[in-house]
Formats: structure tokens, C-alpha cells, sequence
């Protein structure tokens, strides 16, 4: 039976978490919006998730840029500065109790339209802003047993197709390739470039190990992930060879080792792909796993610069 990276064990405190919209903080209950908002109507917007580690959501500079810069592109006033987002997220956390364990998803669309019509214009009032805390972890059986990834034939495009940089709701292409992943027995897509070269996960990154050296994509057709970068970055800091490059199906299936990253999972580990059996079936690996230690250390790191302890 398959898994997803996603899948976490149910928490009871999940229902009557308070979810912050527009402002105001909701009981999950009532926590609603409009049938006409864009977000509903087209999937016009963008998102973040945010992993919270000592009661701060980590690398939050850099999610915040991704969601900016995304906004930007889409041409979407998000209505709230920097400064507001990072109060109304602190604001969710502590009216739900969240220290450690949680995991939040902020979302921003373009409103409420006055009809069910992608015209930007049709909006007549502004931004939704919807900050969803949830206390969830990924599985630890799921990080144990490892991924087993499945390419699809569905491809990760150019960018004057659909730009895989912006974080958008608009994400079929990614759940079609999920949906065929699925199919065939796999937790994970794996999907290519337009050149047939390896460009990312339906929902993750991917990373391979061949000869002590960490590979992953170009980047070219992939989302600018966060986690994705922090492990280049600790990969550099610990002297740990890395690098952006095309590499086929070929270089993965012979690969000695093979993970995956995200916010809500960190690094897992992948156990197979299309069937072949990833390295001697070690899980982890012995970078991988030297590399999940590091990316937790770094997460606190970055936590406790942005938000020292007072003296």
C-alpha cells in the first residue's frame, strides 16, 4: 500500500484549533471563505508552509520572500507588510498553545469577485489571508520505511508555460502527477524536465548521492524550495561535495543513495524508484543521514538568531 511523505497520525487537539482569517482568529468550525473568492473560484494566489521549531517558524525571512516574490509576479496585493504577517503568525501560534510539533500553511489570494471570471478586475475587495496551524509531523514508520518514487509522464515545463518558481494554489500538474504516482503503487512522482534530465517531486525535492557527492536538479524547472537550499547550504558548510546539475533516470537508478526535502518532512529517505532499489537498501543513508541531523541543528539555528532569548 502506498504512503505519502504527507501522512501524519491524527491529533486530537486539531479540532479546536483557531485559524486566523482576515484578521480575526476562528474556531476550525467557522473558519470559512467566500464562494467567490479567487482562491476557490481559479486557485489564484500563493502560499507558504512553515515548519515551527521552538515556537518560531523557521527560516521565515526566506519564506516570506518566496511568498513576496511570488505575489509580485502574479500582480496580487497581499495588503499586509512583512512586519504584519510575521505578528498575525506569531499571533495563530500562540493563541493555539504551538511550540513544537506544528505545522502552519499561509495562503494569500486575490479576494472576493464580483463573478466567478479569472479577470484580475473582477476582484472587488482585498486580499484573503488565511494562516491554518496544525499540530502535525511526518510519520516516523514513513521516514523509516523510505519513499518509493514512480516517474510520470507528466513534466515539469518551461516557464512561459506555467513559471514552476511561483508557490501558486494552481497546482494540477503536480496532482496529476501524484494521481498516476499513486496508480502505480508509488508514495511520490517523480517528474522530469521538457529535456528529460530529473527536475523535482510533486511535492518535494529530490536529491541523489553517487560517490560522496550530493546531487539535485539544475533548479531550472522546480520550485526555489527552502529546504532544498538549506541542504545545499549545510552541504557547503560541512565540506560535503554538492551540485546543480542535469543528470537522467540512469545516474538515479545507480545513485548510492537517494532523499527527498520539504518543510513538513525535512529529509526522507527514498528507498526505490521505478522499482530499482536504491544503493544496498540502507535507510538512511550514511549522508543522508548526517544530513537530517545537520538540517534540524541549522533549524534551531536559524530560530534562535531571529528570535534570541532575552538575557
Amino acid at each position: 500500500m502506498s504512503q505519502s511523505i504527507h501522512d501524519f497520525h491524527d491529533d486530537p487537539r486539531n479540532a479546536a484549533i483557531r485559524i486566523w482569517v482576515n484578521g480575526e482568529l476562528k474556531p476550525r468550525a467557522e473558519a470559512t471563505v467566500s464562494v467567490f473568492d479567487s482562491g476557490f473560484v481559479l486557485g489564484d494566489g500563493v502560499w507558504e508552509g512553515l515548519r515551527v521549531v521552538d515556537g518560531h517558524p523557521a527560516f521565515l525571512d526566506q519564506h516570506l520572500d518566496r511568498l513576496f516574490e511570488g505575489a509580485k509576479a502574479i500582480a496580487l496585493d497581499i495588503g499586509l507588510d512583512r512586519a504584519a504577517l510575521e505578528r498575525a503568525i506569531h499571533d495563530t501560534l500562540a493563541a493555539n498553545g504551538m511550540r513544537d510539533g506544528a505545522h502552519l500553511r499561509l495562503m494569500a489570494t486575490r479576494g472576493v469577485k464580483r463573478t466567478p471570471y479569472q479577470d484580475p478586475r473582477a476582484s472587488v475587495g482585498p486580499a484573503t489571508i488565511v494562516i491554518i496551524p496544525e499540530f502535525k509531523v511526518a510519520k516516523p514508520e514513513t521516514l523509516a520505511a523510505g519513499l518509493r518514487l514512480f516517474t510520470v509522464h507528466v513534466r515539469r515545463g518551461y516557464p512561459d508555460v506555467q513559471d514552476p518558481k511561483l508557490n501558486s494554489h494552481s497546482k494540477l500538474n503536480c496532482i496529476t502527477a501524484c494521481i498516476q504516482a499513486i496508480e502505480a503503487g508509488a508514495d511520490e512522482a517523480l517528474m522530469l524536465d521538457p529535456h528529460g534530465f530529473v527536475a523535482t517531486c510533486n511535492s518535494t525535492h529530490f536529491f541523489i548521492v553517487r560517490k560522496g557527492e550530493v546531487w539535485t536538479s539544475s533548479g531550472d524547472y522546480c520550485l526555489g524550495g527552502i529546504t532544498r537550499g538549506n541542504v545545499l547550504r549545510i552541504c557547503r558548510e560541512a565540506g560535503i561535495p554538492c551540485f546543480e546539475r542535469n543528470f537522467s533516470l540512469a545516474q538515479v537508478y545507480s545513485a548510492d543513495e537517494a532523499f527527498t526535502t520539504g518543510t513538513f518532512a525535512g529529509l526522507a529517505p527514498v528507498r526505490s524508484v521505478d522499482g530499482r532499489k536504491i544503493g544496498d537498501g540502507t535507510l538512511p543513508g550514511s549522508i543522508t543521514a548526517r544530513l537530517q541531523t545537520l538540517y534540524r541543528e541549522l533549524a534551531k539555528r536559524d530560530v534562535a538568531n531571529r528570535w534570541p532569548t532575552p538575557a
